[in-house]
């Protein structure tokens, strides 16, 4: 296969996906639309040198539907012959989208495009897209379908993480959010959202709590007794009857936040670079998606770190940085008990539970934020993952050059 590099990425900030949060008013098109002339602007990009770009989205219906991509690249003044493309694998939508590129850049069928994703929480809710998986109930029986709250608190349960531990990891995450963005990290690849006047209307992430600590925390109370008490606790305990009941130790603020954002990836070949005149900033060694307990849900980072592993022929411990989507703390709590991974090498910069979980657009936001973190400390090797609805997870293992 033919070596793929990542030549640059840039991300929106993130809005808090509600009414009255600042990016409610940017339709989702538009927050793809600024990331893509933004890639094409620093680089200044000859954008007829691009085959594809795909955009990963969780909810593609409304305005988040019709192959939004193919939208949002002409709607970015790209080429005309550049194609478009639309995927979903829930959570690790944007991941599989640089994935589909890189795929597509190593068996030597496209020379570069755009991966990507978006979601506007604010405007398109989460849940629009049931599908059979949960809707269905023939479908939702036979896999014991269950809200991933619920898979949460059961790792939990488990794993025996308390409220005290979770709530201490979500501090945590709060703190080296403010202190990334206090420090400038994140400065080089976030693109203001400006409205239709041109008038800047965000330039942070809009969901962080940087004076958060575990006795604020601790005052919040659970968030998913009620949907337990729905019957989603029976299935719990039918699926895993080892357990006795539910341990309700996730909150608001130890779960990821629901926010508006959008990400790109630009990749492409070692040719390509040389006719666009770019030097390539990683190497995407390796990349894996499976599939696991679709109850639960959320356990699938192990088993995925583990395929991309093999599938670059490398060893846990040649991975220097871990991104991990926090989708909720016992998730990554979880990985670095069962992977041996140091709490000082993973996710550095805090996550989703301080900066927020833009669904579609999440995988390509890890990947760029751990690109930039091996550039400033001089490390070599990342790994970005996360776990999806109905037991999916994505794995990426990045080189820097």
């Amino acid at each position: 296969m033919a070596e793929v590099f990542i030549y640059d990425h840039a991300r929106t900030p993130r809005g808090r996906g509600r009414p009255d949060g600042a990016l409610h008013e940017i339709p989702p098109v538009q927050l793809a639309t600024q990331v893509l002339a933004a890639l094409r602007d620093r680089n200044d990009l000859d954008t007829a040198l691009l085959d594809d770009v795909v955009i990963g989205c969780a909810q593609p219906v409304a305005e988040q539907g019709g192959v939004l991509a193919r939208a949002a690249l002409l709607n970015a003044g790209y080429a005309q012959s550049v194609a478009g493309q639309q995927i979903h694998r829930f959570c690790a939508s944007g991941l599989e989208a640089v994935n589909n590129v890189a795929g597509q850049v190593a068996a030597g069928m496209s020379q570069a495009g755009v991966g990507g994703g978006v979601e506007s929480m604010s405007r398109v809710m989460m849940g629009y897209d049931s599908g059979a998986w949960s809707a269905d109930p023939s479908v939702a029986l036979r896999n014991y379908f269950a809200p991933q709250g619920i898979g949460a608190d059961l790792i939990a349960t488990l794993d025996g993480y308390s409220r005290a531990d979770v709530d201490a990891y979500a501090a945590e995450s709060q703190r080296r959010a403010a202190r990334a963005w206090d420090e400038g990290r994140f400065d080089r690849s976030v693109v203001p959202v400006t409205d239709v006047m041109g008038e800047i209307i965000l330039d942070h992430d809009e969901h962080r709590r940087p004076g958060t600590t575990v006795e604020s925390l601790s005052g919040l109370k659970p968030a998913f007794p009620a949907m337990a008490a729905m019957g989603f606790g029976r299935v719990a305990r039918e699926r895993y009857p080892e357990i006795e009941d539910l341990d309700h130790v996730h909150t608001g603020g130890n779960s990821s936040g629901i926010v508006d954002g959008s990400a790109g990836v630009l990749v492409g070949s070692a040719e390509f670079g040389e006719r666009a005149g770019l030097c390539p900033r990683a190497r995407i060694k390796a990349w894996a998606s499976i599939g696991s307990e679709p109850t639960i849900m959320l356990t699938a980072p192990v088993a995925v770190a583990e395929k991309a592993l093999r599938n670059a022929r490398m060893g846990k411990d040649d991975i220097d940085l871990w991104e991990l989507n926090e989708a909720f703390a016992s998730v990554v709590m979880r990985f670095m008990d069962k992977m041996a991974v140091d709490h000082a090498a993973m996710n550095v910069n805090g996550g989703a539970i301080a900066l927020g979980h833009p669904l579609g657009a999440t995988g390509a936001m890890i990947l760029g934020t751990v690109l930039d973190e091996l550039e400033r400390t001089g490390k070599n090797t990342a790994m970005a993952l996360l776990c999806a609805g109905n037991g999916l997870g994505t794995a990426t293992i990045i080189e820097r050059v």
